[in-house]
C-alpha cells in the first residue's frame, strides 16, 4: 500500500492521544497509571530545563507530543502486519521538518532580527563565511534528524523479516531462531527507545540554541 506509512502514523497518533485521555483527571493520589504519565511528563520538563532553562517549560507539550508519536510509531513496526511509520522517511521528515520550522519561528520571536547575528559568527569580516556554513548546518538537521530514525527503525524491520524467512527456509536455523528472535527483539526494543530520546533531545537541543544563543 503506498500510503500505508499515513495510516499507520494516523494510528500512532491515535495511540498516543488514547494514552493521554486514558490518565484522566489529575488526581491529589494519582493511580499507578497517572503517575507513570506524570514521570513522562517530569522527564520531558527537566530535559527541556537542562537544556533550555527555566523558560523551556513552554515547549513540554511539542516535545511530549513528539515522544509519544515517535515511540508510538517505533512499536508498531513489532506487531505483525503492521508497519512502524517512522520507517518511512516521509513521515521522519515530515516531524523534522516541524521542529526545523518550529525552532526558527521561535528563535525570531524571542530575539527578533537579533536572532540571524546566530548565523554571522564571532568576527565581522568572516561572517558570509559563517553565514554559508550556519545555513547549511540549519539545513541538513532535518535531513539528518529523519535519515536517522528512518535507517535504525528500518534496518530492525528488515533484520526482523530475514530472521524468519531464514527460520522457514533452514532447519537449523529453525531450532536456534528462538534465541536469535528473542535477542533480536531485545535489541528491537532498546532501539526503539534510544531513538525516539535522540529525536527528543536533539530537538530540545534546537529549540535551546534558537532561543538561547544570545547567552553564549
Amino acid at each position: 500500500m503506498e500510503y500505508s506509512h499515513v495510516v499507520f502514523g494516523l494510528l500512532a497518533m491515535a495511540v498516543a492521544l488514547g494514552v493521554l485521555l486514558a490518565g484522566g483527571k489529575p488526581s491529589l493520589k494519582p493511580s499507578r497509571y497517572q503517575a507513570l504519565l506524570e514521570g513522562y511528563l517530569l522527564f520531558v520538563r527537566r530535559m527541556l530545563e537542562d537544556n533550555v532553562g527555566p523558560k523551556g517549560i513552554k515547549y513540554v507539550p511539542l516535545i511530549a507530543a513528539i515522544g509519544l508519536f515517535v515511540f508510538f510509531g517505533n512499536l508498531l513496526g513489532m506487531v505483525p502486519g503492521f508497519e512502524a511509520p517512522t520507517a518511512n522517511i516521509n513521515t521522519n521528515l515530515a516531524i523534522a521538518l516541524l521542529v526545523f520550522f518550529y525552532y526558527h519561528f521561535e528563535g525570531i520571536r524571542e530575539n527578533g532580527l537579533a536572532y540571524f547575528k546566530h548565523f554571522m559568527g564571532p568576527v565581522p569580516l568572516m561572517a558570509p563565511f559563517f553565514f554559508v556554513v550556519e545555513l547549511i548546518s540549519h539545513l541538513a538537521r532535518p535531513i539528518t534528524l529523519a535519515l536517522r530514525l528512518f535507517a535504525n527503525m528500518k534496518a530492525g524491520g528488515l533484520l526482523l523479516i530475514t530472521l524468519v524467512s531464514l527460520s522457514i527456509k533452514n532447519p537449523f536455523t529453525l531450532a536456534l531462531s528462538p534465541v536469535v528472535l528473542i535477542f533480536v527483539i531485545a535489541i528491537k526494543f532498546l532501539a526503539i527507545f534510544i531513538q525516539t530520546y535522540i529525536f527528543m533531545i536533539l530537538s530540545v537541543i534546537y529549540i535551546a540554541g534558537a532561543v538561547a544563543h544570545e547567552e553564549h
